[in-house]
């Protein structure tokens, strides 16, 4: 039952059943948890799998944390930084929410930080990793489960260099993730960017990219590079594949092909993502306990692969469960549990990391590539490891 936009998790039988939330009124013996995401637009898709292992994840915790109840309230941002901002502000003043978590979108989370920050609440981000918040506008209370936005781009860049890749054309939506996907390639590719294009973002986002693709094929470069989350990346790999260019210009992508767009890639029988490249600090085929029992789950649940998104997510739980069982479920001494999230003690699904001063991974990413599993359902899997424990470019410029 919803009420205000206020649902409470209870636990459930099993993990199918994990999506369901009964409200109750909470109480001294509730964690809450404000969890703001993208439910509504094109880009309700990406918000719906994380909510999805948000829901799993705390179904996975019998739904508390050191005895506590566990209640979650779900926020849309509506893809727009001025709403993301005023569902923050709710969470913060209306429903004292102990952590404010989520966030898919570098320029809504900007938008949002000070409001969270300023009030004294844990802010974690289970998405974006703009450079800002990693470097001179970091924060004692800020923490990330997923990566500084340039860091996947610089694996990538890693990858071309490997590959003796010697020309790259760049391809990204121009706002704050986009500008530092392309600053990290950039960062690390040792061979010539022989072009770039910025593409409009926002409500009237561009997904007509037919003159850039030709720009791209008429350069010569050796590969294409490009970021587009999102239904943005389903309209640009459609034109790529009808462009014909698999096997002119080779795609290497950050945050374009995941979990998300690849069963509608294979529906639509567009084989031109087979084979594609990618980096990430995380795939479903990692071997360890916690990420084997996290896609079981989830597939079982949902008839899909988790994507990075979900990983995340899920990963913000955890890491919230693992600072209350370290003090006891005291939620009143903030300086415990932000020693305790720090330590980031738990069993990720991504495998054993650290934080550095700055509250963001240190941590491996690998190459993946789009591959067809044992039953025929197209997925991602690890080729390699590209860079290990690595820690982002700005951690140097936070000061605590």
């Amino acid at each position: 039952m919803k009420r205000d936009g206020l649902y409470f998790l209870t636990p459930v039988a099993a993990v199918c059943m994990a999506a369901m939330l009964i409200a109750v009124p909470a109480t001294a013996e509730t964690v809450r948890i404000g969890f703001v995401t993208t439910l509504t637009t094109s880009a309700g898709v990406i918000g719906e799998d994380m909510k999805n292992a948000v829901n799993l994840a705390v179904s996975h915790l019998g739904g508390k944390m050191a005895g506590k109840e566990i209640e979650v309230i779900f926020e849309d941002d509506g893809f727009k930084p001025e709403i993301g901002k005023q569902k923050a502000e709710k969470l913060v003043k209306k429903d004292d929410v102990d952590f404010v978590a989520g966030f898919i979108w570098s320029h809504v989370l900007l938008a949002s930080s000070k409001t969270v920050l300023d009030s004294g609440k844990f802010l974690i981000s289970s998405n974006a990793g703009p450079s800002q918040l990693a470097g001179k506008h970091c924060h004692e209370n800020f923490f990330s489960t997923s990566w500084q936005n340039d860091q996947t781009p610089m694996a990538m860049g890693e990858v071309l260099n490997q590959e003796g890749v010697e020309s790259l054309y760049v391809m990204a939506p121009n706002y704050a993730a986009g500008k530092d996907m392309v600053s990290g390639v950039e960062s690390v590719f040792s061979g010539e960017i022989v072009g770039k294009d910025l593409t409009k973002w926002g409500k009237d986002r561009q997904l007509d990219f037919s003159a850039e693709l030709a720009k791209a094929k008429a350069s010569g470069a050796d590969g294409l590079f490009v970021f587009y989350p999102g239904s943005a990346g389903g309209a640009f790999i459609k034109q790529y594949q009808q462009a014909g260019l698999k096997d002119v210009l080779p795609l290497y992508t950050v945050f374009t092909v995941d979990s998300i767009s690849l069963p509608k890639f294979q529906s639509a029988s567009m084989e031109g993502v087979l084979g594609s490249k990618s980096t990430m600090f995380w795939a479903p085929d990692l071997d360890n306990a916690a990420n084997v029992r996290f896609v079981r789950d989830f597939r079982e649940a949902h008839g899909s692969y988790p994507s990075f998104y979900a990983a995340q997510s899920y990963d913000t739980i955890m890491l919230i469960n693992s600072a209350l069982e370290q003090t006891g479920g005291n939620l009143d001494d903030r300086d415990a549990l932000r020693s305790a999230l720090k330590q980031a003690d738990y069993d990720s699904v991504r495998g054993r990391y650290t934080y550095g001063n700055n509250h963001l991974p240190i941590q491996n990413f690998y190459l993946r590539e789009v591959v067809v599993d044992a039953d025929g359902n197209w997925t991602t899997g690890i080729v390699r490891p590209v860079l290990e424990n690595h820690q982002d470019p700005y951690a140097g410029s936070c000061v605590m």
